[in-house]
């Protein structure tokens, strides 16, 4: 997969209670490098993964990611029992965001409304 070059200024990585392989580290550019190519406009990407052990051996995983971006920053969260799974839905969320946000400013851009003040200020004919 080809990574856009100074991606990984633009990603921040942390893991909790887990320690994040060269391995995962790929797999995590890899997956938030789409993202990128969607919208030249991030300024950054916050991502951390959570893991709480349950009962027995088995892992339950959090991954939360923020996304800079002009405007109000967009913030994902996605759970699950596999690692690579919730990074998977957890991306799929953040694109889901980042299109609906475009397709606003799309429609905005495209179909600008009347203002309509409570005052009595002379309209143009």
């Amino acid at each position: 997969m080809n990574i856009p070059e100074k991606f990984d200024s633009k990603l921040i990585m942390q893991g909790v209670h887990i320690e994040l392989t060269e391995a995962l580290q790929n797999t995590i550019r890899e997956k938030f490098a789409v993202l990128l190519r969607h919208n030249e406009f991030i300024v950054r990407i916050s991502m951390r993964l959570h893991q709480d052990q349950t009962l027995g051996r088995e892992y339950h995983y959090t991954a939360t990611a923020q996304i800079e971006i002009g405007g109000p920053d967009l913030v994902a969260t996605a759970e699950g029992m596999d690692a690579y799974s919730v990074l998977d839905e957890l991306v799929e969320r953040l694109d889901h965001l980042l299109e609906r946000r475009h397709g606003r400013r799309k429609e905005r851009r495209n179909h600008p409304h009347d203002i309509e003040l409570d005052s009595n200020i002379p309209k143009p004919d």
